[in-house]
């Protein structure tokens, strides 16, 4: 029985972990439609900071190898991993949300990921190479002196906290002006641009604040499992994400939660428990990629806008996607521009 709510509090964390991260994904997809297939690359950047900020400097005599190992509390290490985050998503953004759109920002967000999945595995003097970083010390372990199975609910109360923080500020950011420009910039940024506003701006005020939240969520995911290396961070992880959001709802606060549920906890996990036909264990990685990928292709067939669709707001008629998608083309042509 222990181990049975042990493992639910596990899975309780993890769901709490995705959630920041995927909350990210929807600040930047969801609200101002920005393709970022890098965001697996700010996880790794959030996670490696913090354990390298939290570690003590590197054994005498061992193999290891890292800069920094400061010892810093977790307060620290987790503002170190959002500074961290967010710098190098506005010198990433600040170049590519001018010179590209769509399509090819996918492209470099992508190439931006594999950057630092090379960088991370083959400079050994940075974290560690391949092997990464090991030993990285829980949130007040030490302070507490909890049991294994006690610290594990404090650490899931951490992670609430966090997730509610994190939440209540993308809802804040929805419910506000600044939220329906960026709705707008999702939709045509030209008409934004025509009322004097300044759209590339605004993406990257988006871009950088779920850039931030993914790498909250990385600091989190590494202070859980007290450790992290490039594996950790590879494209399939990139898949989970944009999946889960995909699920859940983009634009849709609660629905990027409940995504956050489905796909790296129901559904990765899920899979199990089912019966299993061989040893092999890539036909299981393969298996669990496969299970999810269909589940995604019936609700993009069948609910495209997810199982928890983007929610008109009380000032619009409608949801601001289906107004332009829909009759609002017929205001581009001659009619009043929707309030932004």
């Amino acid at each position: 029985m222990a181990g049975v709510a042990f493992y639910a509090t596990s899975l309780a964390i993890l769901a709490c972990i995705y959630g920041i991260i995927v909350t990210g994904l929807n600040v930047q997809w969801g609200f101002a439609g920005i393709l970022n297939f890098g965001v697996a690359a700010f996880v790794a950047i959030g996670a490696y900071t913090y354990g390298l900020v939290t570690l003590g400097p590197p054994p005498a005599g061992s193999n290891e190898s890292y800069i920094l190992g400061l010892q810093a509390p977790f307060l620290i290490g987790l503002l170190a991993a959002a500074v961290a985050g967010g710098v190098t998503s506005w010198l990433l953004g600040a170049v590519a949300l001018r010179r590209v759109r769509s399509d090819y920002l996918a492209i470099t967000t992508l190439a931006f990921s594999q950057i630092v999945w090379v960088i991370a595995g083959n400079e050994t003097w940075l974290v560690n190479g391949w092997d990464g970083l090991a030993g990285i010390p829980r949130p007040f372990n030490e302070v507490l002196e909890l049991s294994y199975g006690t610290y594990d609910l404090f650490f899931l109360a951490l992670c609430l906290v966090v997730l509610a923080a994190v939440t209540a500020m993308a809802e804040v950011m929805l419910r506000a002006p600044f939220g329906r420009i960026l709705r707008g910039v999702r939709e045509d940024a030209l008409i934004v641009a025509s009322f004097g506003r300044n759209a590339t701006s605004l993406r990257l005020r988006a871009f950088v604040t779920g850039s931030v939240m993914a790498s909250i969520g990385g600091a989190l995911l590494a202070a859980y499992v007290g450790a992290f290396n490039p594996s950790a961070f590879l494209a399939g992880e990139t898949f989970v994400v944009w999946t889960a959001l995909l699920i859940g709802g983009p634009g849709n606060t609660l629905g990027a939660l409940l995504g956050a549920i489905v796909v790296p906890v129901v559904l990765t996990e899920g899979t199990r428990f089912l019966p299993h036909v061989t040893t092999n264990s890539q036909f299981i990685e393969a298996l669990r990629y496969f299970t999810i990928g269909v589940v995604l292709i019936l609700v993009l067939r069948f609910r495209p806008q997810g199982l928890l669709p983007e929610r008109p707001r009380t000032h619009e008629r409608a949801p601001w996607s289906s107004r332009w998608r829909g009759g609002a083309r017929n205001e581009r042509s001659g009619g009043n521009p929707p309030h932004a």
